[in-house]
This record gives structure tokens, C-alpha cells and sequence, in this order.
């Protein structure tokens, strides 16, 4: 299960290669932020789609908002409620890695908001970023809309003339002029609605905004330090996976991500997530269960010496027997 800001993403298969079948929702149709409560959905949507024996089956759930070890082992322990099978909670973004064979590495998660994750040597969970569009989610849709409103009201504080990055996001949000802007963000402050007017900031850059530009730039160099964050604190490794559709699909941001990461850390392979992340969690679901729940550590050679998308169209149910075509992996190049 990949339970996401926007959606939930449940998945049957084998070994995280193959999908037999899979059911998309939306998270707000069933989740109520009480782990007993929505322990007692999730059991109710599996048994619904797929009857009482898939309770038995070995299960593991990817939780956006399960951003410590005690939040996942609360979500664990509600589950194992309902659920008996093997079972492991992590962050949502822990299943990045698993999704591309990568059983040792810094899970990130660029959509709607943004976090950078892994496990220490004990396999507590560490997390960077992920403290909402209003504080955080460096290089999110919503972290990039918040950026460039601040960075039109700036300008019209400097009285310099209106920036093309301030008439896309005045269309955008459908106000008369940009001094609007901050109301309506102030009253519908949302991540969810700031995140949908993104398409705007990266439309005025590739129409000439240096400002929409600039915002993308360092949007991509903070959501870097999010792993200068994790280093400093004894997280230490040889490969990342980033994904999410904003870092998947925004050109200007993943060179930005990238092009940081690779002068700030060079031995770090960095790949970004070309497939359902889901499928991380059909690999965990594969794996022997630690005590305690939780996915495996580091290994020795990857240990420290210390130590949203924006809603996705609808997709038809295949019937269980339906095998679902799966992209081959591969790592994106960056120029």
C-alpha cells in the first residue's frame, strides 16, 4: 500500500516486479489521520476488493504523515488489529528505493510536498523536510507556488514592473491582479491547493521569466540540502531514489536537485523513480520482517561511521488475474 498526501495505492503482487492487480483512491475518501480509525478502513478497503484472506497476506504500507518511528509503529500496532499477516510500516518515502532494487539507500519524495528519508543503524526511522507548505516542502508544488508568490509580491514591493511569473500565476489563480495573491493563498492555504497552480511557475520560466527561473533553480538546491541535513546527522549512503511527479517530470527542477547533489555529495548515485512506488512496498512485502516491523538497516558498507502529487486521473481495476506491464528500470541521465 502507498498512501499518499492525494492518493492510496494498492497494489497484490510478487516480489516488487510483478502487479496482479491494483485499486487507486483517493486518501481523503477513507483517512481520518487516527491510526485506530484508519487501521479499521484500510482493513475494510482490502477485504472489500479482495476478501477476508488478503488480511493473512504479507502486507507492507508506505504512510505519508508516518514521519517517525513511533508514528509507524502506531499505524503498525492498529493494523496488526485487523491485519495477520507479516507486517511493516514505513514512510511514504522509504519506498523509493525498494521500488528500484535499491535495498540501501536515501528514499525523497517530490510531489505535492517534499521529505528526505532513511533508517539509522538501529533502523529508526530519520527524516528530513516534510513540514508542510507552510514552513517547509523545499522544490513541492506547493513549496515552488508559495516561492514564487513571495517572489511576485517582492518585486511589486520594489516597485519593478509585473514579471511574466506574476501574470501566469494571476491566470492560475483566477484573481484580478497579483496583490490578490495573498488573500486568497492566506484563506485556501492548503497544500493540495497551492501544489495544482504549479504547471504556472514552470510555464513562466519556459516563457522567459528569469524570476519563475530562479525560483525552480533554488527550489531544486534546497530540496538538495534536505540530504546535507540527513549527512550531518550520521546518514551516510551510496545511492538515492527521488520521486514524485514534480521531480519526475520538471526538467529545470531535477537538474537543479541533481546538479547540487553531485557537487555537495559525489559518490552518491542518484536515480529518479521511473515506475508506481508502490512497488517498493510489494518488495518490502516480499522481505523477512525485522523485529519490530521495520524494513531492513543499512548494510556495513552503506552505514555512516557515526552510526503529491497532484491528483492522478482515474485508472480502470484489473480483475486479479490481470498482469500488468512494468517499464524496465533504468537510471535517468542528467546532462
Amino acid at each position: 500500500m502507498d498512501i499518499g498526501g492525494t492518493k492510496t495505492h494498492l497494489a497484490v503482487g510478487t516480489g516488487g516486479t510483478s502487479v496482479t492487480a491494483e485499486r487507486v483512491v483517493r486518501s481523503s475518501s477513507w483517512r481520518s489521520g487516527s491510526a485506530e480509525l484508519d487501521a479499521a478502513a484500510l482493513r475494510e478497503l482490502t477485504v472489500r476488493w479482495l476478501g477476508d484472506e488478503a488480511l493473512s497476506w504479507p502486507t507492507a504500507v508506505g504512510a505519508h504523515g508516518c514521519d517517525t518511528t513511533e508514528q509507524c509503529d502506531a499505524l503498525a500496532a492498529a493494523l496488526a488489529q485487523h491485519f495477520t499477516g507479516p507486517l511493516q510500516v514505513v514512510n511514504d518515502a522509504e519506498l523509493m528505493p525498494p521500488a528500484m532494487d535499491v535495498t540501501d539507500g536515501i528514499g525523497v519524495v517530490c510531489g505535492t510536498g517534499s521529505i528526505a528519508t532513511a533508517r539509522d543503524a538501529e533502523h529508526r526511522l530519520v527524516t528530513a523536510g516534510g513540514w508542510g507548505s507552510l514552513l517547509g516542502d523545499e522544490g513541492s508544488a506547493a513549496g515552488l507556488v508559495r516561492e514564487a508568490v513571495r517572489a511576485v509580491l517582492g518585486s511589486l514591493d520594489r516597485g519593478a514592473p509585473l514579471d511574466p511569473l506574476g501574470e501566469h500565476l494571476v491566470r492560475a489563480f483566477e484573481v484580478a491582479a497579483p496583490t490578490d495573491l495573498s488573500p486568497l493563498m492566506s484563506s485556501d492555504n492548503s497544500a493540495a491547493a497551492w501544489g495544482s497552480r504549479v504547471p504556472a511557475v514552470f510555464a513562466a520560466a519556459d516563457a522567459g521569466s528569469d524570476m519563475a527561473a530562479a525560483v525552480i533553480q533554488e527550489g531544486g538546491e534546497q530540496l538538495a540540502v534536505l540530504v546535507d541535513r540527513l549527512a550531518a546527522r550520521g546518514i551516510v549512503r551510496t545511492h538515492l531514489v527521488a520521486g514524485g511527479t514534480v521531480i519526475r517530470t520538471q526538467r529545470r527542477l531535477r537538474e537543479a536537485f541533481v546538479t547540487t547533489l553531485r557537487r555537495n555529495h559525489p559518490h552518491l548515485d542518484v536515480r529518479i523513480l521511473d515506475r508506481p512506488p508502490v512497488l517498493g512496498a510489494l518488495a518490502l512485502a516480499s522481505r523477512p520482517t525485522p523485529a519490530g516491523g521495520l524494513p531492513p538497516g543499512p548494510t556495513p558498507s552503506g552505514s555512516s561511521p557515526a552510526g503529491d502529487v497532484p491528483p492522478t486521473s482515474s485508472r480502470t481495476t484489473p480483475s486479479p488475474s490481470t498482469t500488468l506491464p512494468l517499464r524496465t528500470a533504468h537510471q535517468e541521465v542528467i546532462p
